[in-house]
């Protein structure tokens, strides 16, 4: 489940393995690549990649592999025998093993001019997409660790980096915050909200971010290069709830450090139970382990 670096590195090795893969792709086929731009740091591309190209060079790796693709979404699992039923919109699919690699989505605000400009100034990954900022002036979103990591990270690149958080009180732990505040790239701009990004993808992609001060209710326009969404990730396993083990955040646990869940032939691969990388490169390592999981549990069970 999953079509992303994690889903189809799985699909090509088990592919290769003459294991008779299915692709489901999901709603967002090749995952949070598809709404990335450049992409530089997925090695073997020297001069970096397109997100949605890297996705197409990906999937046409696996189609030559002979790995099947269900373009659809899957709406019920069966996890309580073998072999595993999915609901995949009207039909019934079953498997003989499952690897879930649905990964995990930026939270995001909801506000207006946040999707259109998504990759064209606006980013939910700094680690992604910092290095195109450098020695620009931009602001990180969000009050918890993700937005201090983020605003920290950032500093390597950019010449200032504006911390916007709608209260003056911070879910960030202590340290995080006071290396923050130490950092003298960093400045706060508390008790504002973004209501609306503006600009145009067009026309050199994002100009400014309209914030409303909290107290007042007054509407402030700053002007700014580049905005990181940092308010967390949510992983996409709502459909797994009571079925496999997860953290309190939905993620996915797995066992030592294999791809194993909790149900013997079902394992992890990719953001879903990773929290910590979430790189597209860590993605596909993990969906090969998956793969090579999946392979020797299931020649376990033939013997």
């Amino acid at each position: 489940m999953g079509g992303g670096p994690a889903g189809l590195t799985a699909a090509l090795y088990t592919a290769r393995a003459n294991l008779n893969p299915t692709v489901v792709e999901g709603m967002q086929p090749g995952g949070q690549l598809t709404i990335t731009t450049e992409v530089e740091n997925f090695p073997g591309f020297e001069h970096g990649i397109m997100g949605p190209e890297l996705i197409d060079v990906m999937h046409k790796q696996v189609e030559r592999f002979g790995t099947r693709f269900i373009n659809g979404t899957v709406t019920r699992v069966e996890l309580d025998r073998r072999p595993f039923g999915l609901q995949i919109d009207d039909e019934l699919h079953t498997c003989d093993a499952l690897i879930v690699a649905t990964g995990a989505s930026a939270r995001l605000l909801g506000v207006p001019g946040e999707n259109t400009l998504m990759g064209y100034g606006v980013s939910a990954c700094a680690t992604c997409d910092g290095f195109f900022f450098r020695d620009r002036e931009i602001c990180v979103i969000g009050g918890g660790d993700s937005a201090m990591e983020e605003a920290n990270f950032l500093t390597k690149f950019a010449s200032k980096v504006t911390l916007i958080h709608r209260r003056e009180e911070f879910r960030a732990s202590k340290i995080m915050l006071e290396r923050c505040q130490r950092n003298p790239k960093i400045h706060f701009m508390l008790n504002h909200a973004p209501v609306e990004f503006t600009g145009n993808p067009e026309q050199g992609g994002l100009k400014s971010v309209l914030l409303k001060d909290m107290r007042s209710g007054a509407l402030v326009d700053f002007p700014c290069d580049g905005a990181f969404v940092a308010i967390g990730h949510v992983p996409n396993t709502g459909l797994f709830k009571g079925l496999l083990d997860m953290e309190d955040t939905g993620y996915l646990l797995v066992q030592g450090r294999t791809t194993y869940t909790n149900i013997p032939g079902v394992f992890a691969a990719g953001d879903v139970s990773d929290h910590r990388y979430r790189q597209a490169i860590s993605a596909a390592g993990s969906g090969c382990m998956a793969a090579i999981d999946a392979e020797r549990w299931l020649e376990e069970q033939e013997a």
